[in-house]
């Protein structure tokens, strides 16, 4: 295998392709690559393909010319679906690909797509797939290991670090703001959000923290505070609200994605488990508290901002594995349970104390605190 991509000067006439099709969360992650293949190859055309549910989260940003779907567990699912989104991609006629994500079926797509230049993982499932194989540093943010994947072109994670990055739209920012203003969300004071929800039941903190966390918010601070999450998330969130005494305004399943992104981003501070939302925070420039369960920040999924506290408890079966489970293996809930309203509510403050970052200012590595208990 060769070791370095040949490819014309500033990328003209290239035509590329980055595969990411995992979870809303990955999406966001895969920003900062979009933005240094875009500043590799200014003169290149790019497309994206992710799934359905997050192209709402990559629309609108100005280094992607074009968005691909892959509805893998809809019409497209199984190995016609595969030969079908391959012919499709083989008629566009894309000269170089990135697989940031470590799937068999991303490897086998870009294959049987006949793309003449394959960049993947070495560790991926499919890795027999790709011309040029980079090694997934497990000490580096997931954001950065993307970043390596310009390896071959010589480039290294550090020089092209940048933010996440989220752009929002007009007609769902007016959809917010009326939404905001007849619920009389920001009016003064601090707004602080809340996501009590998760993909993966351990990572969920209890919803008597996040109870106990509002009440002493509401102690301590003239706010808002604004419960979010999908329509998933309706009855934790009305738990959550009876045990509080309804100190909240919630809006689980009010808004759409890219409404979604509007509606964080007028957050003056972020509260959430490790989840989609609080990288879409941090694309935002939100800061972050986020409550570590059953996942924790070595595994590179951290808030990619120095504007965030990470608060976890320190146990011997953490984590429990890459995602965090459907249920405690140990049966204990340790994780959600030994962390209190008390502990967030100090990160909390810290965040609060510190300056704002300048989006200008926005490269380089991004290390939160972690707050380990």
């Amino acid at each position: 295998m060769q070791t370095r991509v040949q490819i014309k000067e500033n990328g003209s006439g290239e035509k590329i392709l980055v595969v990411q099709t995992s979870f809303l969360g990955d999406a966001v992650l895969t920003t900062p690559l979009l933005s240094a293949i875009r500043r590799r190859f200014p003169s290149a055309h790019l497309t994206v393909l992710c799934t359905p549910q997050a192209k709402p989260l990559l629309e609108g940003h100005p280094d992607v010319h074009e968005i691909l779907t892959d509805d893998k567990k809809g019409k497209g699912k199984g190995w016609k679906g595969v030969w079908r989104k391959a012919k499709e991609l083989r008629a566009r006629g894309f000269t170089l690909a990135f697989a940031p994500h470590k799937s068999l079926r991303s490897g086998l797509l870009l294959f049987l797509a006949g793309i003449p230049n394959r960049v993947g993982f070495r560790c991926s499932a499919g890795w027999f797939f790709y011309h040029h194989r980079v090694d997934r540093d497990p000490s580096r943010h997931d954001a950065e290991r993307m970043l390596s994947l310009l390896k071959p072109f010589g480039a290294a994670p550090e020089q092209d670090s940048v933010g996440l990055r989220v752009v929002a739209d007009a007609q769902a920012e007016a959809r917010v703001e009326e939404v905001f203003r007849s619920l009389g969300v920001g009016g003064s004071g601090i707004t602080f959000g809340i996501n009590p929800g998760s993909v993966w039941a351990t990572k969920r903190w209890t919803a008597e923290g996040y109870a106990a966390l509002m009440v002493r918010l509401k102690q301590k601070y003239r706010c808002d505070i604004v419960l979010f999450g999908g329509p998933q998330d309706g009855a934790v969130v009305d738990r959550i609200q009876r045990l509080s005494g309804d100190l909240g305004v919630a809006l689980p399943g009010r808004f759409d994605l890219r409404e979604l992104v509007c509606a964080i981003s007028r957050c003056d501070l972020f509260i959430t488990n490790d989840s989609a939302p609080m990288h879409i925070a941090v694309a935002g420039g939100v800061p972050v508290v986020a409550v570590f369960c059953a996942t924790t920040p070595s595994l590179g999924f951290y808030p990619y901002t120095s504007r965030a506290i990470v608060v976890e408890k320190d146990l011997p079966c953490r984590p429990c594995s890459s995602h965090g489970g459907r249920r405690c293996p140990l049966g204990t809930e340790d994780c959600m349970r030994l962390i209190g309203a008390e502990d967030v509510l100090r990160g909390v403050e810290k965040v609060l104390e510190r300056p704002a970052e300048p989006m200008a200012e926005r490269r380089g590595a991004k290390l939160p605190e972690v707050m380990t208990l």
